[in-house]
């Protein structure tokens, strides 16, 4: 089965067909990168999708990580970013594997195939110039057989004419020989051109044409074959990285099937107990029995001077009960300052004040009606040592001890603090052996570096070390010290009874406000009574603070009503003493008298700082 002896004749259709064969490769060519680039857009939005979700550095998401169902999740994420990293591979491997080979086998295909028909062409020509002779001769010979003809016609004419002279009779006979040898040599000639046709001719059908043909079906064939191999790359490509995808879809099922619920509810524990026990039952209060109250100023003064109280039913004490008290009323206390601050009223006249207090010249209301409003009302100062330290930890301002947290957390930082000191002490220490053996490379080998030289950096390191293992040595003690205190504690609580319940006055709520350990709580006050308890280790924290002193005073320029916890109701005109300028935020800290504190907007005064205090 050869083209040269089957299409002989279809010259011109081989030529079309195999311009069309090198169409269909071009056009494979052309979707194969097109589906490279498809597979780069879906790797880059696979990594733009897993990167999107990672969690961010040194952010709060990382510490989210340490339950398992999140780490499962973060692993999920690494390998759809490896998943992503198989499909650019299918990219880079079709494009170097196929769409590479293939353009440059194409660009020598097209060379192929132009010289091949450039030569049947020229095969061609020949056999159409060796007939054109053929013709020519042909009809040559045809013509001087026709020209002898008639000059022997012409000859036996005037041979027979009587009146002809011989000499025109014999110059007829000569024309009429020389008509007929120049027949003779075209009839030669056409023989000889005939042969040598018929010779080109089989030469051109059966040997040179069907050679030619025979290379362009060997490149035709080789073309197919090359397509096929190209569509099996195609596949095979696919089929090397379906192992690496099928372990990334095992690692996610893996991940997910490492996920441990008790370990998570565990961690929880971990993350948030804060080691104070239950409270327990509230006893019953008895208010039958009658109550003296007192609303003057003195009284209440005595009242909390004198510490007297009238006991109650045996019992622990209200304030335990902080832990499961809303944030809402101290973080009021704390963000209240720190509020935008009013804007001044347009007029210093105090009717200018819109929802102002009225003037003391005003009719004043009936005293059982301000003595039952004093009564159920909050008291807006709190233990200012409770804002003080409140606002000291919402800045991030906490103690290096992490006393303001509680004894299970503050245990858990400690024991943390320690484990990352050791760390860092392990990595010096590293750092000072590799140190010591390059300097003994160097003493044995001084070419290679001077030994002086490393004794400024060890020297360093030493240094270093001693410091961390102070540090070490210090967080240690307060780990030890917040451990006793946590088995002493609970075994007290094991151990002792009811607290004995005291009942107080409602205005001594400030002095008796609990907090916790950590700032985060405050106690809901009765409207009446409160129990108080004996003192706590923490609540010795705080008994030694004294009270902030003046740096100046202040003159109130409009009149201000303090409505928000942490601040101090002013009147127009009213002269204050200044204890903490404004730290711009538009809020200054004042002091009427001993036990009343707080803030007002910086645009409601007019501050005099003392020039000492400043210069302080």
């Amino acid at each position: 089965m050869s083209w040269g002896t089957e299409l002989w004749d279809q010259f011109d259709n081989l030529e079309k067909h195999t311009q069309w064969g090198i169409d269909v490769l071009e056009k494979f060519i052309k979707f194969v990168k097109e589906r490279t680039e498809i597979e780069l857009s879906y790797a880059k939005q696979l990594r733009n999708l897993s990167k999107k979700y990672q969690p961010k550095k040194n952010s709060k998401e990382e510490e989210e990580y340490r339950y398992t169902s999140a780490r499962a999740f973060l692993a999920t994420l690494n390998e759809m970013n490896d998943y992503a990293g198989q499909h650019e591979v299918i990219s880079e491997n079709m494009t170097s594997l196929i769409t590479g080979e293939l353009t440059r086998y194409v660009q020598e295909l097209k060379q192929e195939r132009k010289s091949h028909f450039h030569d049947g062409r020229k095969a061609q020509q020949h056999i159409e110039t060796c007939w054109k002779q053929l013709e020519a001769s042909k009809r040559r010979f045809e013509r001087d057989c026709k020209e002898a003809d008639r000059a022997q016609q012409y000859f036996e004419k005037m041979d027979a004419d009587i009146n002809v002279t011989k000499a025109d009779v014999e110059k007829a006979r000569q024309q009429a020989q020389l008509r007929h040898q120049m027949a003779e040599d075209s009839k030669a000639e056409y023989s000889s051109t005939l042969q040598k046709f018929n010779s080109e001719q089989h030469d051109h059908y059966y040997t040179h044409i069907p050679h030619i043909f025979q290379k362009i079906q060997e490149m035709e064939e080789r073309r197919i074959v090359r397509i096929g191999e190209s569509m099996k790359t195609f596949a095979e490509v696919d089929r090397q990285v379906i192992p690496i995808i099928g372990k990334c879809l095992d690692e996610i099922t893996k991940a997910a099937e490492s996920i441990d619920h008790k370990n998570d509810s565990q961690l929880v524990i971990e993350a948030f107990k804060s080691g104070f026990e239950p409270p327990g039952d509230v006893e019953f209060e008895d208010f039958t029995q009658p109550m003296k109250r007192t609303v003057s100023e003195s009284s209440l003064s005595n009242s909390r001077g004198d510490g007297k109280s009238e006991p109650k039913f045996g019992g622990k004490s209200k304030g335990k009960l902080w832990p499961f008290i809303k944030k809402n009323k101290l973080m009021s206390l704390l963000t209240s300052p720190h509020q935008p601050p009013p804007p001044p009223p347009a007029s210093a006249s105090p009717s200018a004040v819109p929802n102002g207090p009225q003037s003391p010249k005003q009719q004043k209301e009936p005293l059982s009606h301000r003595f039952n409003e004093f009564m159920t009302s909050k008291p807006k100062i709190h233990c200012f040592r409770s804002l003080k330290r409140g606002l000291s930890l919402k800045l991030g301002a906490g103690p290096e001890d992490f006393s303001n947290l509680p004894p299970e957390q503050r245990r858990k930082k400690l024991q943390q603090k320690v484990d990352e000191l050791n760390k860092d002490i392990q990595k010096e220490m590293d750092q000072r052996d590799a140190l010591t053996k390059m300097k003994d490379v160097y003493i044995k080998n001084p070419q290679m570096g001077d030994a002086a030289s490393v004794d400024h950096r060890l020297a360093e390191l030493g240094q270093n070390i001693e410091k961390l293992r102070l540090e070490v040595q210090k967080f240690e003690g307060w780990l030890a010290e917040v451990e006793g205190r946590l088995s002493m504690r609970t075994e007290a609580r094991r151990q002792s009874g009811l607290y004995e319940a005291q009942n107080t006055s409602a205005v001594n709520s400030c002095a008796q406000d609990r907090e916790s350990p950590d700032g985060s709580y405050t106690e809901e006050q009765s409207q009446e009574t409160e129990m108080k308890v004996p003192a706590t280790d923490f609540d010795d924290e705080f008994d030694d603070e004294e009270p902030l002193p003046t740096i100046g005073t202040c003159k109130a320029l409009y009149t201000f009503e303090g409505q928000n916890e942490g601040t101090i109701s002013v009147a127009e005109g009213e002269m204050l003493y200044v204890i903490e300028e404004d730290k711009g935020d538009g809020w200054t800290r004042i002091r009427r008298n001993e036990d009343e504190e707080g803030y007002v907007p910086t645009s409601y005064v007019e501050v005099y700082l003392d020039k000492n205090a400043k210069d302080s």
